[in-house]
């Protein structure tokens, strides 16, 4: 009798050990979730609460400067998020062709950053033979098209 007893009672110190183990590891394993969770979250947020809008005048010759090559257009932030105007954060492509950075240039009018309602002027270093012509911005994530003719 005493026998079985002590082979119970090792039996349960022996459950024991491998359900904390278990338990152990089944905590590391949901705090890992957890966290790639909360990231993925601020992530999507951010693409949420950014939007922005082209509000440049297609048939305006103040799109395109043929003397300097520049083509300038009015961004105008319409999203929940204060976006950075600075080369390199917004993806600019013209005609199907990535611009650089170095091809960028921002001027927030009327503020100090890229606030919700404020407008930036984007100019982009490109010269343009006449036809029709598409630029395409993106900024975290959200995209937008602008046709203008030349």
């Amino acid at each position: 009798m005493a026998s079985s007893s002590v082979s119970s009672l090792i039996l349960f110190i022996a459950a024991m050990i491998i359900a904390a183990s278990v338990a152990g590891t089944m905590v590391t394993n949901v705090a890992q979730v957890s966290d790639a969770i909360d990231s993925r979250s601020v992530d999507a947020e951010q693409r949420i609460d950014t939007e922005i809008e082209i509000i440049s005048d297609p048939g305006s010759s103040a799109v395109y400067d043929d003397g300097s090559t520049t083509v300038s257009l009015l961004v105008k932030n319409t999203g929940a998020n204060t976006l950075p105007a600075e080369p390199g954060k917004v993806d600019v492509i013209v005609d199907g062709e990535y611009v650089s950075a170095s091809a960028q240039t921002f001027f927030v009018l009327d503020e100090t950053s890229w606030r919700t309602g404020t407008v930036v002027r984007l100019e982009i270093d490109r010269s343009l033979d006449p036809g029709e012509h598409r630029v395409v911005l993106v900024v975290n994530g959200d995209r937008e098209e602008f046709t203008f003719y030349v």
